[in-house]
């Protein structure tokens, strides 16, 4: 049996296209609204504008690509994830409001290397589940693949990153658990994460953290600092009721008192300019095209493409809960974009990237014996 190196573009998935493009188009009108009164809005419009040409053409490169020749350079591209993660250590800026380092800058570009590790740690990962086929839940394998996330992990947290460090451990999880592993090691890693927590917030959390983690339990207890960035957003979001005050429209929004509303906040501008209808379009958009890639991995050829596939829904799903539940307030404050919606030219590139993966995993679905 050989590889099918022949490209059938009739055989593309026109739903998984359809809705990335639609969801990017519309995050780009959602972001005009909320940088409309900013100074230098426009500048915002034009960046995400541009992330967007240049990832529907990457994410046309990647669906060409067949994924098993990427998965055979595994190693090779796990070596430059490692790299990109050591370098931002090194020569990496951060943001004061979020107190991590996760970016390196090319004069007036700015690059977030976690972003493009995701898709390097999908495939890496997926290659490596998918060669122990039936031997996953032998000790030493486990120990192999836990060393595998680890380092990637382990290098997030140090600038400190925990929101992406989160995506990283739900992809794990999406993969493992499609693999098949025991529940006695998922038992076990519950267990062990029990364990460590009261460590981890008494002996690396600095006072930030714990305040964003104490004023997710109670906003209300320090409205004017801590709590203020939920508080408005979940007033925001409320004040939209059913059908919003339509886009450009939004008081909350355009007279600036909803905070970073382009980007941690974007789901506060679309719940007061769009309402409550507006919020469960975008959220049925984005579960529609988790559910289609879920889909996909089902009819995949051979496990590395289905692991691929699972990887990428997992990521999604991360950044969906995470960045609507903390607008909600039902979640901590981390940072995490909504996908396709957020401003942030490294997360939009990724996610269309990631999105190509899973159009070259469904284009090469049927086994061609010669």
């Amino acid at each position: 049996m050989k590889r099918n190196t022949s490209i059938d573009y009739s055989n593309l998935d026109w739903i998984v296209i359809s809705l990335t493009l639609f969801c990017t188009v519309f995050g780009i009108v959602i972001i005009s609204s909320a940088v409309n009164t900013m100074s230098g809005g426009t500048k915002y419009i034009i960046i995400q504008s541009v992330a967007a040409i240049v990832g529907i053409c990457a994410m046309a490169i990647f669906a060409a690509i067949d994924y098993e020749d990427l998965g055979d350079l595994s190693k090779f591209i796990y070596g430059l994830c490692i790299v990109s993660l050591v370098m931002v250590l090194i020569i990496g800026i951060g943001r004061e409001s979020t107190g991590s380092k996760s970016w390196i800058r090319f004069g007036p570009i700015g690059i977030q290397p976690s972003e493009f590790v995701k898709i390097g740690f999908i495939i890496t990962f997926s290659a490596h589940v998918a060669s122990m086929k039936d031997d996953i839940n032998r000790p030493a394998n486990v120990l192999k693949l836990l060393i595998h996330a680890g380092i990637l992990i382990f290098l997030i947290l140090l600038q400190p990153d925990y929101g992406t460090a989160l995506v990283f451990i739900c992809i794990m999880a999406g993969i493992l658990f499609a693999a098949n592993i025991s529940w006695k090691y998922i038992a076990g890693a519950g267990g062990l994460m029990a364990a460590i927590l009261p460590i981890i917030w008494f002996f690396f959390l600095n006072e930030t953290r714990k305040n964003r983690i104490l004023v997710f339990l109670s906003p209300e207890s320090d409205p004017s600092g801590a709590g203020y960035h939920v508080l408005q957003s979940k007033l925001t979001i409320g004040s939209g009721q059913i059908f919003g005050k339509g886009l450009f429209h939004g008081t909350q929004t355009q007279l600036g008192y909803l905070p970073v509303k382009h980007t941690d906040f974007i789901f506060g501008v679309i719940g007061e300019e769009l309402g409550i209808i507006g919020c469960i379009f975008v959220t049925t958009l984005l579960f529609a095209l988790i559910f289609r890639i879920l889909t996909n991995s089902r009819t995949a050829k051979n496990d590395f493409g289905s692991y691929i596939c699972i990887g990428v829904a997992f990521m999604l799903i991360a950044h969906v809960f995470e960045n609507i539940g903390m607008c909600i307030g039902l979640m901590p404050v981390t940072g995490i974009p909504l996908p396709f919606f957020s401003y942030g030219g490294s997360s939009l590139l990724t996610n269309l990237m990631s999105i190509g993966l899973v159009l070259s995993v469904y284009m090469r679905r049927k086994v061609i014996n010669f």
